[in-house]
């Protein structure tokens, strides 16, 4: 598709698709958030699945345009790299919160429920790649058990969220986000409806070429999939929640912006099972390498770190963010440079 152009050219067309999904995907994230507080999705099951697939209809399209055009690898790694590099954006939504530390600020059952969650997906994906090789209808069983688990943690997460067990301790730094009510007319929430499919038409056209020219880039730099989507492809599809976390985190939602990252982060690791259905050579996790192994694996490790800051609740730390956020950002630049070795 990209044959012609030079990579000059190529690496600022990449640069102009990613900056639209960060335009046009941050309106479409502040549309769903409306759409999901007047029809009353909000607090359901379906208005979680709503706004994360919302958000992530980007990084959806890349990994499955990639799978079925027979580059696992990059399908895999942008879909895991995602995760990874979204787990980092809470670490700068840090840095903009001046008065404690993110974690300490921003304590909710829900959202440690959801990390959980996320681990149990990750850990999933990688019983995918070392276990036994079968497939219905070239489809991995672990795929459909992915969306099934997803689904039920969902469930368990807001039955978590109106009927908890404990509560996490209430300081003086301590931000509760109260659910935002909204009245609109039939009519201007039908012209918000329009919109945000247009939103989304325009991002996902900007996600596949995001694809097409993570593809290009790969053959003309000499660099593996695995580099490229972890790191281009998946920041770049991922700016929207970059946005996101930081205005949410200016605004004082801070348990908003925390949830909506580990909560886009559960929704995410379903690109694995698209990704596998979208590939044609059988079961996608069949031709995966160590290096996505390993991928999966220090995602993991980061949303446990993840969790011991949300556990934890440092007030404050490390040049003012927490241990978690400091480790993170580390642990994130060290997982690049050792898959350059």
């Amino acid at each position: 598709m990209f044959a012609g152009i030079s990579l000059y050219l190529l690496l600022i067309l990449f640069c102009l698709a990613a900056l639209t999904i960060a335009v046009f995907g941050s309106l479409m994230t502040n549309l769903a958030d409306r759409l999901a507080d007047v029809t009353g999705l909000g607090e359901a099951l379906m208005g979680a699945i709503f706004l994360g697939g919302s958000t992530s209809i980007p990084g959806i399209v890349t990994s499955v345009t990639a799978a079925y055009e027979g580059y696992p690898e990059l399908a895999i790694s942008n879909a895991i790299g995602g995760i990874a590099v979204q787990t980092v954006f809470l670490a700068v939504a840090d840095i903009f919160y001046r008065r404690a530390n993110l974690e300490h600020a921003a304590a909710s059952l829900a959202n440690l429920m959801q990390g959980a969650l996320l681990i149990s997906l990750l850990s999933l994906c990688i019983i995918g790649i070392t276990g036994p090789q079968i497939g219905i209808l070239s489809i991995h069983p672990i795929s459909l058990i992915l969306i099934a688990g997803y689904v039920l943690g969902l469930r368990q997460v807001s039955v978590v969220r109106n009927q908890p067990m404990w509560r996490p301790k209430k300081t003086r730094e301590t931000r509760v986000d109260k659910a935002q009510t909204e009245s609109m007319t039939r009519a201007a929430i039908v012209k918000t409806w329009v919109n945000f499919v247009l939103l989304a038409f325009v991002v996902g056209i900007a996600g596949y070429l995001v694809a097409e020219m993570g593809i290009a880039i790969s053959q003309r730099i000499g660099i593996s999939q695995t580099i490229v989507g972890g790191l281009f492809t998946a920041v770049a599809t991922s700016l929207p929640e970059l946005v996101t976390s930081i205005a949410s985190v200016r605004q004082g939602a801070l348990t908003l912006a925390v949830g909506g990252i580990i909560g886009g982060n559960c929704f995410d690791v379903l690109f694995v099972a698209f990704s596998d259905a979208a590939y044609r050579g059988g079961p996608i996790y069949q031709v995966l390498t160590g290096q996505q192994t390993f991928m999966i694996a220090l995602t993991s490790l980061l949303t446990g770190i993840l969790l011991l800051g949300l556990i934890r609740r440092e007030k404050y730390g490390i040049a003012n963010i927490g241990f978690e956020s400091f480790l993170i950002i580390l642990l994130y630049v060290a997982m690049f440079i050792f898959l350059q070795i």
